[in-house]
């Protein structure tokens, strides 16, 4: 079994593969100030509550946005696995050529998704996030990875209107019935919602148009994409474990046997 761990802002996920078969995903909550002991504490009893055996486990692979976070979970899969993880990053291989500016800016996450959109879906393609931020990454026919888009994600323009208006309330970031809202909390979750759908429609098709690429496929992942997908036709794939198959996919080109 292979261990994946993909690290972000916000939580942690975990999926376990029995060769490219996901068998669990599970989460918590990305914590700097926990120590490595707790976190071992957590994963034993995980496994131990779900039946695995943590002894099957043959690699870990780590994909991280939350760099302080990074000395607690090394020694964590020190101690758990008797494992040394492989790190996600510019420099290892993944299938996947990247050329821009300096490739040690793309994030961990970044990469893993865009391994998995080219692997799994062929180039060109454009790979959406919809995390802490909305990422966007553009890989051609070629597999080289040449474009990508920052936004703020949705929870973060949601952050900042409660935040910034004192009269307006915390909401569930979900589809109003109608972008003709006809109170506080639908007009800001239409706000918010199809605000969002119309940024992306607007990026995709500029990043298609500029590229040359009006074929790439459009593969959204992440923890908003299915309230995104289902309001948008330019989005043709939606995969919530993309990114966690990515890195299943890179493990398994930095061990094929030779």
């Amino acid at each position: 079994m292979i261990l994946v761990i993909d690290i972000g802002n916000t939580t942690c996920r975990f999926g376990l593969f029995k060769d490219d078969e996901i068998l669990a995903v599970w989460k918590l909550m990305t914590a700097p100030q926990k120590s490595s002991d707790e976190y071992t504490i957590l994963i034993n009893a995980w496994f131990l509550h779900n039946g695995f055996d943590k002894k099957q486990v043959k690699g870990v692979v780590i994909s991280s946005v939350v760099p302080n976070v990074m000395h607690s979970f090394i020694n964590t899969i020190n101690k758990t696995f008797n494992i040394t993880p492989l790190i996600v990053k510019a420099g290892i291989k993944t299938g996947i050529f990247i050329q821009t500016d300096d490739p040690r800016e793309v994030g961990a996450d970044r990469i893993a998704d865009a391994v998995a959109g080219y692997y799994l879906h062929g180039g060109p393609c454009l790979v959406l996030d919809f995390g802490t931020a909305t990422t966007y990454n553009m890989v051609g026919s070629d597999g080289i990875f040449f474009a990508a888009v920052t936004a703020p994600g949705i929870q973060i323009s949601a952050d900042a209107l409660w935040s910034k208006a004192a009269l307006l309330p915390h909401i569930e970031i979900k589809s109003p019935p109608s972008i003709l809202a006809k109170n506080t909390i639908t007009s800001m979750q239409a706000g918010l919602v199809f605000g969002h759908v119309g940024s992306v429609e607007y990026i995709v098709n500029k990043m298609k148009k500029d590229s040359g690429y009006l074929d790439a496929k459009v593969i959204a992942t992440g923890g908003y994409a299915q309230i995104i997908e289902s309001l948008t036709d330019v989005i043709d794939v939606y995969d919530p474990m993309l990114t966690l198959k990515g890195m299943k996919i890179i493990w398994d080109k930095n061990n094929a046997k030779k």
